[in-house]
């Protein structure tokens, strides 16, 4: 009954309600992200959503234009030349996903669910097809992000989502989001450059909205 009814439900009216509670700190970062680099406020990023339907998930630009177009950030050279004064604080804070509010309101995303592969991480999906994590819609947030965010490998990664659609519920949901906080709060799992797995919510530069 959760998942088929209540989940979407709790997902949209949570989100309207964050929007208008918060549309006071987005005009503020759109405002700093505009004033403080050349370029679009706002970028939007192809994804797979649910039963592998692509979507374009929205962020706060954190990078120049100048930024080689459909290179994932862990693949630039030197990434922390490319990321924004203001990118690197959003980043590290996770405000640059507050957009997706827009995503989970028109029913592309959910609060928690399998974080949005690229539509190019072709491993990653062929895992999730694995645990059948391919069939609810991602989320801002989810089991594997709590557990290790970018520390985790592909085939760790997708067991945590396949977890996620085992123990399903509201209960287990509002686990997660608490979860994330703190992980937020205390810059768990975010990696940045060549070397490292990819930022938790990475990002490549080539679809500018």
């Amino acid at each position: 009954m959760y998942i088929k009814y209540f989940k979407r439900i709790i997902d949209f009216v949570g989100a309207f309600v964050t929007t208008v509670l918060f549309s006071w700190l987005l005009l503020m970062i759109a405002l700093l992200v505009k004033l403080t680099s050349k370029g679009p406020v706002l970028y939007k990023q192809k994804r797979i959503g649910r039963n592998k339907k692509e979507f374009y998930i929205l962020k706060f630009r954190t990078m120049k234009s100048s930024t080689p177009g459909d290179v994932p950030t862990h693949l630039l050279q030197n990434p922390e030349l490319y990321i924004t004064g203001i990118g690197k604080f959003l980043r590290k804070s996770s405000l640059d996903e507050l957009p997706q509010l827009i995503n989970i309101l028109k029913g592309d995303m959910s609060f928690v669910g399998p974080r949005p592969a690229l539509w190019n991480q072709y491993d990653l999906i062929e895992e999730r097809d694995k645990y059948r994590a391919n069939s609810i819609r991602p989320g801002l947030t989810g089991l594997a992000q709590v557990n290790g965010r970018d520390e985790l490998p592909i085939p760790i990664k997708a067991e945590y989502d396949g977890e996620y659609i085992n123990k399903m519920s509201f209960l287990f949901d509002l686990s997660c989001i608490f979860k994330t906080f703190y992980c937020v709060f205390k810059h768990k799992g975010v990696r940045e450059g060549t070397c490292e797995v990819k930022k938790f919510y990475e990002e490549s530069t080539g679809n500018w909205s």
